[in-house]
């Protein structure tokens, strides 16, 4: 008779990241290229105890307010805080106490040398962000869990956490980063992780994650061994799954930033890649027609968008609003043109866009069924070398 299966993920994780957080593991990292100026200010037991496959760091900007998940020993987290400056915040989120006491320690040794301090770390599961695990912690030490009468009050005691003092807010956050870490997740727990990275970013936001896909399913002897989940092998998902979550959330503009070419480990004969993945969220809302007109500029003949808008290069595509003001931020708009309308409609005074299928614009449409104007031909105003009036 086969024994059932008993290997908890959450559990393997824990006790595995609490072992490296005594000591380095080689094991749990890939050989990742750091800034060795942002390294300088931080301590060498945060570097030694750092495990990760991808630097989404990199991609951050100055002033904003950034959310690490599975922070760990907290080395992105204080890469971050000197790319985002003092104006700028970062959280790191993590379950591990080992871990948090390694990050907490050395966080004013970094902002001692920094001289600002903006940086915190909180108590947390990557896939419920709302609950505060040391808030919960705090209120069962006096009321313990002794049946399942006090069981069931501490799940009403965690929910009640989650509505009043949640762990991080919904829309409060410009970019969830996290390296190597969503491979950790239970599968059960894959689609509530990607719903809560789209709920605490701000519209407009964007996660930039690195982790480690694989390029075939994981069968499930391996998705049952420990070691290969702790070591963020066989929680992978394949490279078009880890695509797909992103979408399935809400997310829009998705790309892969970094992609290594050689696998990081093979496993009876299945590659595991790391990746790094750039999503947007703020594509929600309705679509009103305002007249304007997108033209993409290729180089492929036409391509398709993430909501099935369907784009021949050189043609004059007309769009809705909403999709208009998309495609002039990150990261389309290098990829087009675009033609606002003579006489703008007020957006108050706009009729609903339908947006399903796609349409050309006729020229007429943003110039106006009335424009008869004749010019003359733009003027060199400094001898040929490109001025022109």
């Amino acid at each position: 008779m086969n024994k059932p299966n008993t290997m908890h993920p959450e559990s393997a994780v824990k006790h595995r990241y609490a072992k490296a957080a005594e000591g380095p593991e080689a094991a749990l990292c890939c050989a990742v290229e750091y800034d060795r100026e942002l390294l300088r200010v931080i301590p060498p037991e945060v570097i030694e105890k750092d495990y990760g496959c991808g630097d989404p760091s990199r991609y951050l900007k100055p002033g904003e307010t950034v959310l690490d998940l599975g922070s760990g020993s907290g080395k992105i987290c204080f890469i971050a805080a000197q790319i985002v400056g003092p104006k700028g915040r970062v959280i790191g989120v993590d379950m591990t106490e080992e871990m948090l006491s390694v990050a907490r320690r050395n966080a004013p040794i970094v902002a001692e040398r920094l001289g600002y301090a903006n940086v915190e770390f909180r108590k947390g599961l990557i896939q419920d962000l709302a609950l505060d695990l040391e808030r919960l912690d705090a209120a069962l030490m006096s009321r313990p869990i002794a049946n399942a009468a006090s069981f069931l009050a501490a799940d009403e005691l965690a929910e009640e956490l989650r509505r009043t003092h949640p762990l991080i807010a919904g829309d409060s956050i410009d970019v969830v980063v996290s390296n190597c870490v969503l491979n950790l997740v239970a599968p059960r727990s894959k689609r509530q992780l990607f719903d809560e990275i789209f709920h605490v970013l701000r519209k407009g936001g964007r996660a930039v994650i690195s982790d480690i896909v694989s390029d075939e399913p994981v069968p499930e002897h391996l998705r049952n061994d420990p070691q290969l989940w702790s070591g963020c092998i066989s929680g992978a998902l394949t490279e078009t799954d880890f695509l797909n979550a992103f979408a399935d959330a809400g997310f829009y503009g998705i790309q892969i930033l970094k992609r290594d070419e050689a696998p990081w480990r093979t496993v009876e004969g299945i590659e595991f890649h790391s990746v790094t993945l750039q999503a947007f969220k703020g594509k929600q809302g309705p679509c009103f027609e305002r007249n304007q007109a997108v033209l993409y500029l290729g180089p492929f003949k036409e391509i398709l968008d993430d909501d099935g808008h369907r784009l021949e290069r050189g043609r004059r595509h007309a769009v809705c609003d909403k999709t208009y003001q998309l495609y002039k931020r990150e990261p389309y708009r290098q990829h087009f043109a675009f033609i606002d309308p003579r006489a703008e409609i007020p957006l108050e005074q706009a009729e609903p866009f339908d947006c399903r299928g796609a349409r050309l614009r006729h020229p007429k449409e943003t110039k106006g069924q009335n424009y008869n104007a004749t010019t003359e031909s733009s003027q060199c105003c400094d001898g040929g070398n490109g001025e022109c009036c």
